[in-house]
């Protein structure tokens, strides 16, 4: 039993944090996805104990989170944008110039992610997080080679957003 707690709170500790920033690059409020973090976790805390424990508990989790999420983004209508760019943090010691610039390269990048599908963003979020290629197809049950197309479009549209 204490080799099983142990287990459940290096990964909550592990990866608690990056589980709620993906709920909010979906859209939800910071209640809502600490909300879905716990509920999540505690699930992962029923099924380890389980007989049949998931192989990949991370991925497990960011999948359930997931669904969840989706599950709470649907039901309240969120839109799936991101702020406004005026509002996305820029550095203090920048210049006027290079401070208009960051605006207007933040501006862009608002504009290109608004352009991506519901899967890409998802892809890009999750890879931003740090999960594998194998744990993305995991949470969003699609084909690792389905996650690399999803995120070389996903990247080349925010690429030619900042560069063309």
């Amino acid at each position: 039993m204490i080799a099983f707690r142990a287990q459940f709170e290096a990964l909550y500790h592990q990866h608690q944090t990056e589980v709620y920033r993906y709920l909010r690059s979906m859209g939800l409020s910071p209640p809502d996805a600490q909300e879905i973090v716990q509920e999540a976790f505690l699930r992962l805390f029923q099924t380890l104990q389980s007989a049949s424990p998931p192989v990949n508990p991370r991925a497990w989790v960011y999948r359930v989170a997931h669904n969840l999420g989706v599950d709470e983004r649907d039901r309240r209508f969120i839109p799936d944008e991101l702020p406004d760019p005026d509002r996305l943090p820029l550095l203090d010691d920048q210049t006027p110039e290079l401070l208009l610039i960051s605006k207007e390269n933040a501006r862009r990048l608002v504009e290109a992610w608004l352009t991506l599908s519901k899967q890409q963003r998802a892809c890009l979020s999750l890879r931003a997080e740090g999960l594998r290629y194998r744990e993305i197809a995991e949470v969003l049950t699609i084909s690792t080679p389905t996650v690399g197309e999803f995120l070389q479009r996903a990247m080349k549209r925010m690429r030619e957003a900042l560069y063309d």
